[in-house]
């Protein structure tokens, strides 16, 4: 009865480790930001070389993505307006997509080397936080009016250096802190019926240093607090650091997630199906993965690994901007990163994303 009863605790222990080890990801993703201006351009995608044109969507849909990712710049008369996304978010809702929208705070691009402040928005702390307080519930409210659903929302992209400079800089973690604070109230006190996920959003998801640096400075300002947001997001990419090995990334994951128990996701990913000559060295435990289609499959679920191994706060992965065919190098020294092929003729490394 002993022997019995014990092999039965180790075939439901291990059965259980499996299912764990298998879960799918909540967040099976892409950021489809440029789809409508490729559209403009002329683009249009395709299942196959020779098949009738679709809608992006119904083809990331049917590949398994169940969420998108916009980027939201402030200036009504930029690309990436409230208003185009508001079109491309009722796209996404008609396919069945959730839609994750990533605010920049900015007329144009935020990362860890720009983060501008809009034209017009004042640059002192007092109002400068009351006016991102409105602009964030502005966005969330236009939303709401349009019965457009938003699952998650990120204050800022790759803020690691802080956001809306000067006064959101490093230099002053204090206000970083009220700026965040106030963004992410903005969403709380918005028209929303449910109320979106609030993510901080960083540069450099493999390096511990730079992301403890940052969450230990802001929290210990007082002003912001672990409860006034849900996840930690981070971008990782292969190609901007030999250090960005797939072992760190996993090791500032598990370090992010015992820490701050929060929800985890990597929201920005390629890898290239050509790199003939990268401007920087790959790093060490990736050289195995080819160039290729087959290695930007290999590559996500290597990603999907380390995010899982974070345990269930690893929650989700967003593949950037894989439709961009006229910007294939999405940013690299690779010329091509995109899961579609030009001029928009979908690749087998897409339907990776829904196994994930």
């Amino acid at each position: 009865m002993f022997r019995s009863t014990s092999a039965f605790i180790l075939v439901a222990i291990l059965l259980v480790s499996a299912h764990t080890a298998a879960a799918a990801l909540t967040y099976r993703g892409v950021d489809w930001s440029s789809v409508a201006v490729e559209e403009a351009a002329g683009r249009s995608y395709s299942a196959a070389s020779g098949a009738a044109a679709q809608p992006l969507e119904k083809l990331l849909a049917a590949a398994g993505v169940n969420i998108v990712r916009q980027r939201v710049w402030v200036s009504d008369s930029s690309t990436y307006s409230l208003a185009y996304n508001v079109a491309l978010a009722k796209r996404a809702k008609a396919a069945g997509l959730k839609v994750y929208l990533d605010l920049h705070y900015s007329d144009t691009w935020a990362d860890g080397q720009h983060q501008a402040i809009p034209s017009g928005w004042p640059t002192d702390i007092d109002n400068l936080s009351w006016k991102l307080y409105n602009y964030t519930q502005q966005v969330c409210n236009t939303f709401a009016a349009a019965s457009l659903p938003v699952e998650i929302i990120s204050i800022g992209n790759e803020i690691a250096n802080g956001l809306l400079w000067p006064t959101g800089s490093t230099s002053s973690y204090a206000n970083i802190a009220r700026l965040l604070h106030s963004a992410a109230w903005g969403v709380k006190d918005s028209n929303l019926a449910t109320k979106p996920k609030i993510m901080i959003h960083l540069d450099d998801g493999w390096n511990w240093s730079k992301q403890s640096g940052f969450y230990t400075n802001v929290l210990a300002a007082g002003t912001l607090v672990l409860s006034d947001f849900d996840m930690m997001g981070v971008s990782y990419y292969p190609f901007y650091n030999s250090a960005a090995t797939l072992s760190a990334l996993t090791s500032t994951l598990k370090s992010m997630a015992s820490t701050w128990g929060k929800q985890l996701a990597v929201v920005e990913t390629d890898w290239p199906v050509s790199c003939p000559s990268p401007a920087y060295a790959f790093p060490s435990d990736t050289t195995s993965i080819p160039f290729s289609v087959a290695g930007q499959t290999t590559w996500v679920q290597k990603v999907a690994a380390a995010i899982k191994a974070a345990g269930s706060g690893g929650v989700g992965l967003f593949y950037w901007e894989p439709a961009w065919v006229d910007n294939a190098a999405l940013g690299s020294s690779c010329p091509d990163n995109a899961m579609f092929a030009w001029p928009g003729v979908e690749r087998a490394s897409l339907a990776s994303l829904a196994s994930l």
